[in-house]
């Protein structure tokens, strides 16, 4: 993607994100976050012997490991196509270039810098690079989001159903059966909401709104409702089954190649486990990661993998830690250096990407409450 192409497609109505008079990344979300990161690895690592892991990590069949990195690298080619159906109702026609920069900008933006901030990059920088306004860029990533998690929820369950998924250890720290089912009520809600959005959307709103007004603060009752609202602008392909049904096949060949990845990475480290392992553990990491955390997830996934691998699967906590790391540091490395590339050539500084939350944010204010500007 040439520098021209950048100015020749981006929008003239996006503000480029400004220098500001405080530090955007030092906020309590972030304190938070990296709070829970640094407690998950001390956890973890507590007694355990370094030495031991990092001897496993060297010994990983590297052209195992390898393919697995592939493997997962694809995954963000695949969430560039499945985005174009997503976007088709509100605008057709983006190009894949485009959609895979914002794709690599906002993950990179979550392996570097706190509080998610890499979700709010990815909507500002499809914006620059095709004519999407961003609170639609915004609302087709709640989309995305709630259609992977509705396909993580159904292989979760699948992975339990399945012959030679092991008995739920009885002295487990983890109580899995229970988590299942709080995820599986939450997304059954989440589900119920979606079809009221999409039958009845501005009076859903307004009964949400009623209900905020009488139970949520009044500092985070406005931001909440307007969330909402822009979230309208992009349930378009709940409309449109064609668009819909394309859009879910490519979920679910998306989380299918993604468990893959898992598994030939289980090979790679010595841990000898079924498919079903890798597509449990992957719904598992998956609403793991959705808890506050530092950047990349550190904690998070290795806590995630010696509950899911070692506690369920009875593995060796060693060789479970040396995956964890050694595949996470793996999959790190691609997408937050193909991120760093796509930034750059679109202008941006790792400041200016920390920065794009509060353009966006401005963005969804104007595009909800255009009446209250000055």
């Amino acid at each position: 993607m040439s520098d021209s192409a950048s100015r020749t497609h981006a929008s003239p109505t996006v503000e480029s994100p400004r220098k500001t008079s405080g530090h955007p990344l030092l906020n309590w979300k972030a304190l938070i976050g990296i709070g829970i990161s640094a407690f998950l690895l001390w956890w973890v690592f507590r007694g355990k012997d370094l030495g031991a892991i990092a001897r496993e990590m060297a010994a990983a069949d590297p052209l195992l490991l390898l393919g697995a990195t592939a493997l997962a690298t694809v995954v963000f080619w695949i969430r560039a196509w499945r985005w174009r159906c997503i976007l088709e109702p509100v605008r057709p026609g983006t190009s894949f270039r485009s959609r895979f920069a914002a794709v690599n900008i906002g993950f990179m933006g979550n392996n570097l810098l706190p509080a998610r901030v890499g979700e709010f990059a990815r909507a500002y920088a499809l914006a620059r690079l095709e004519p999407v306004p961003m609170v639609a860029g915004l609302s087709s990533l709640v989309i995305e989001r709630l259609m992977d998690a509705l396909m993580l929820v159904a292989m979760l369950f699948c992975a339990m159903a399945l012959p030679g998924f092991p008995d739920w250890p009885a002295n487990a720290e983890t109580d899995f059966p229970a988590i299942a089912r709080a995820v599986g009520i939450t997304m059954a809600v989440v589900g119920a909401l979606l079809f009221l959005l999409v039958l009845f959307p501005r009076r859903t709103v307004r009964a949400f709104e009623a209900v905020a007004h009488k139970v949520l603060p009044r500092s985070i009752r406005r931001p909440v409702v307007d969330a909402l609202e822009a979230f309208l602008a992009g349930v378009g392909i709940l409309r449109d089954g064609r668009l819909l049904f394309e859009a879910t096949l490519w979920t679910a060949f998306l989380w299918t190649v993604n468990a893959l990845s898992f598994w030939v990475a289980f090979l790679a480290f010595g841990i000898d486990l079924s498919f079903t392992a890798a597509l449990f553990f992957q719904s598992c990491l998956a609403f793991a990661v959705s808890v506050p955390s530092a950047p990349g997830f550190w904690g998070v996934y290795e806590w995630s993998a010696t509950a899911v691998l070692a506690t369920l699967w009875g593995q060796d906590t060693t060789q479970v830690l040396a995956f964890a790391v050694g595949f996470h540091i793996a999959g790190f490395l691609p997408v937050t250096l193909m991120g760093l590339w796509y930034a750059w050539k679109l202008g941006l500084s790792l400041g200016g990407v920390a920065r794009t939350e509060e353009v966006v944010e401005e963005a969804v204010e104007r595009a909800t409450h255009p009446n209250d500007r000055p």
